[in-house]
This record gives C-alpha cells, sequence and structure tokens, in this order.
C-alpha cells in the first residue's frame, strides 16, 4: 500500500500554542509510520514551507486550537492549496468558533441555551443592568477563545467589570452568560453525511477548582472524567440528539465536541468544538475509545472523512 503524505499542523500564534504542540506530539506518535509518511508544520514559522510542500500532500490533519487555527484561517488556506483536511470548512469552523454566533444559531434551531448579554469593546455597558438581566452569578467569557481561557464565574457585582477586562484581554467581544449549577458533560460525533454520536463524558473538576478552567483541563489528576456520564438514559439520549443537531447546524464536518450543562432534567448547549483536543487523553479520544476507536484508529478515521469531503467538492468543481 502507498503511503500518504500527510501535513501535521500543530503549534501556531495563539494562547493555546503550547497546548497544540504537546498534542502534534501526541498524534505524531498515534499515527501509523506504515500508512502515512508525515511532515511536520508549525504555522508560527512554517507557513511558506507548506505552501511550497503542497503540490506534494495528500491531507492534512490540523492540530490546532483558538483563533489562527481553529476559526477557518488555516482552513481557507488548505482550500487554496487544494489540501483535505480533517474537520469543519471555513464556515463551520468560524461559526463554531464565536460562541455569541453559534448560540444563535443553536436557538434558531430550538435547542436550549442559557440567558446572556453581549458586550463589544469600547462600547458602553452597564454592569447594573446585566445583573438585573441575568442575575448573579454569571460567566464572562471571550467569544472567540478556547480552554476557558480569559473565563471567570462572577459572584458580585462588585466584580464584574474586573471579570470583564480580564475577558477583554483575548477579545474584542465578550459573551456574558447566566451561570447554571449542575453537571457538565460533552458529546462528541464523528462523521460526515452519517453522523455517529458518541458516548457521553462526565466532567467533575477537582476540589479547589471552581469550573473546568485552563489548568483542571491541562493538569493530570485535576479533573475526573467519566464514560459513559452517570445520567439517566433519556437525557443522555437527548444529549446526543443535540450534540448531532448542533453539529450540522454549524455546518460542522468529520467530527464535533459540544459541551453541555445538564441541570436537574434540563439541557443546556454551551460551545461545539470543531477542533476538540487531540491527546490520547483528552475528552474526544476518550469518548471514541468507549465507542471502539483507538486512538490510532480514530486518526485514520478523520483523515478518511477528510478525503471523502474533498472528493466530493472536486466532483462538484468538474460537474
Amino acid at each position: 500500500m502507498q503511503k500518504l503524505t500527510l501535513a501535521l499542523i500543530s503549534g501556531g500564534i495563539s494562547s493555546e500554542r503550547d497546548v497544540s504542540l504537546n498534542s502534534g506530539k501526541q498524534v505524531y506518535a498515534a499515527l501509523d509510520k506504515d500508512r502515512y509518511d508525515i511532515r511536520q508544520y508549525d504555522p508560527k514559522i512554517d507557513l511558506g514551507k507548506l505552501v511550497a510542500d503542497a503540490a506534494g500532500i495528500d491531507a492534512a490533519l490540523i492540530i490546532l486550537h483558538g483563533p489562527y487555527g481553529e476559526d477557518g484561517t488555516v482552513q481557507g488556506m488548505l482550500d487554496l492549496l487544494d489540501i483535505p483536511y480533517q474537520g469543519a470548512g471555513v464556515l463551520g469552523s468560524a461559526t463554531a468558533m464565536n460562541k455569541n454566533v453559534s448560540k444563535r444559531l443553536y436557538t434558531l434551531a430550538g435547542l436550549p441555551v442559557l440567558p446572556d448579554v453581549v458586550v463589544k469593546r469600547m462600547q458602553e455597558f452597564n454592569p447594573n443592568g446585566i445583573i438585573d438581566q441575568l442575575g448573579l452569578p454569571v460567566v464572562v467569557k471571550p467569544a472567540t477563545s478556547g480552554s476557558s481561557i480569559g473565563m471567570s464565574i462572577v459572584r458580585s457585582k462588585d466584580r464584574l467589570s474586573a471579570a470583564i477586562e480580564k475577558a477583554f484581554e483575548y477579545d474584542h467581544e465578550l459573551l456574558i452568560e447566566k451561570f447554571m449549577a449542575g453537571t457538565e458533560i460533552t458529546g462528541g460525533v464523528l462523521g460526515n453525511d452519517e453522523l455517529e454520536a458518541l458516548p457521553l463524558i462526565e466532567i467533575i473538576p477537582g476540589d479547589g477548582y471552581e469550573f473546568f478552567d485552563y489548568e483542571a483541563k491541562y493538569k493530570t489528576g485535576a479533573t475526573r472524567e467519566i464514560c459513559p456520564a452517570r445520567i439517566d438514559e433519556s437525557v443522555a439520549r437527548k444529549a446526543r440528539k443535540f450534540s448531532e443537531i448542533a453539529h450540522r447546524e454549524l455546518n460542522c464536518l468529520g467530527y464535533s465536541r459540544t459541551d453541555m450543562i445538564l441541570s436537574g432534567e434540563e439541557l443546556f448547549l454551551l460551545e461545539t468544538n470543531t477542533i476538540p483536543g487531540m491527546t490520547a487523553t483528552s475528552l474526544f479520544p476518550q469518548a471514541a475509545k468507549a465507542a471502539g476507536y483507538s486512538f490510532s484508529a480514530l486518526l485514520d478515521r478523520l483523515i478518511e472523512l477528510s478525503l471523502e469531503v474533498h472528493a466530493k467538492r472536486k466532483s462538484l468543481k468538474m460537474s
């Protein structure tokens, strides 16, 4: 069998660069070297090299997180270079990356979300008005940041302005959302036209972590992750269905992972990740493992799905 020449793209220039580099190392280790000739590229320093090599590349694995990687930027470049890649295209990547946009699309699709207020830099905002509308506590999030970077839970009015300023360090647009106590779960979806909803994962941040923040996500032992989630099967079916609907409504391809809060019997969608964390112990690979995919087999499947999308696009251009 002839090897595929595969571009493994990790690193980049977002605040999640270190996470991306670590993921890239683990993906490289898991890839079948008998199937792939792997070339590694870091967009921070290797964009010119990637362009120069494009004609000899069969497919790409984008292991980037945050702006300039997960938001459609790199996807658009690969489209121009005619290189297949896993996951959502430009539209799906951009819509899912922006929490404000994705929440509006969730709402149009009839999916349940929490009340929110959008705040933009250089626009006046009234802390009292926000609290009157949403109550306390609230969650302050940069609209396009990942890994909970810049995110805060605000429990008193005097802390709101400081939390907003902190979030503005990472984005010019923020989402202030009503806080809902409950069980955080995440639902992975695999596929293009035919979707496979993976087993749900229950996320339990350890003592000392108010929520699933950056350290809780990446510090070994800081969080318990239980798969399948310990929830009623009727609720689990609904959550898996919501994950599939979110995947389709946001124009995702290949795979996605949608985070939700379960409060009592009610589910609320938080956000959808189009390039979920991709270490062997990350949430999406854990769910895939529970569904019978080894980490290596999952990567093979993502590459197959990318080639499928590319072939369809190519046939449309030729028709």
